[in-house]
């Protein structure tokens, strides 16, 4: 049996309030992060960008080795996100290797890759992974997923592959969708919303 006293509960609370590092250099990408999360949650975010190995391998594999390598650095709560675009015609390809594809070929030749099929389907895949910070805890992955397909670029380019995207239901891409509303439908927010039901779970237990 655990016994909790004044200076376990006191302790926890110091640990709930220790701030969340979120690894990105990525300033549209911290904008968006806490736009989702919203202005009434509790713990303090903050960013840091951090070179992680380029992991490989199938998705929650490289997001857990991510998270690890992040948390040794951090030594704190830690955040870490994966963000893939999974081609149906592809069997999942480009998936987590996307950075690499646009970096190479645009969201212009992102589209050209599917000349020559017929199915234009994709899937834009997020996960974050999060870990306490500490050697033995564990890390836990929230993933969201958005159907949509591949189509010539369409609207502003500053932001990744969005203007090759196009999600199901909309006749528009992710980069013509004003910001809110892709916060509503995008593969981010749906793992996000996962993340903060946990961490506001987390912190309501804490504080208990």
């Amino acid at each position: 049996m655990v016994l909790f006293t004044r200076q376990t509960s006191h302790k926890l609370q110091t640990m709930a309030a220790k701030p969340i590092v979120f690894v990105t250099g990525n300033a549209k990408k911290l904008e968006e992060f806490i736009a989702i999360l919203g202005p009434r949650f509790p713990r303090e975010i903050t960013s840091r960008k951090i070179d992680l190995p380029e992991y490989q391998g199938e998705i929650d594999e490289i997001c857990i080795k991510k998270c690890r390598t992040a948390a040794e650095i951090v030594r704190g709560p830690v955040i870490i996100e994966d963000t893939c675009l999974c081609f149906d015609a592809l069997k999942g390809l480009p998936g987590p290797y996307i950075k690499w594809f646009l970096d190479k070929l645009g969201p212009d030749g992102l589209n050209a890759m599917l000349v020559g099929f017929d199915n234009k389907g994709a899937q834009a895949v997020c996960t974050f992974a999060y870990c306490e910070g500490k050697p033995d805890d564990p890390v836990l992955l929230f993933e969201g997923r958005t159907h949509g397909k591949i189509v010539s670029p369409r609207g502003c380019r500053d932001f990744g592959w969005d203007p090759c995207f196009q999600p199901e239901g909309k006749d528009v891409t992710y980069a013509e969708l004003p910001k809110e509303v892709k916060n509503e439908i995008s593969h981010r927010s749906k793992a996000l919303e996962k993340l903060k039901e946990y961490l506001l779970k987390e912190d309501k237990k804490n504080h208990a």
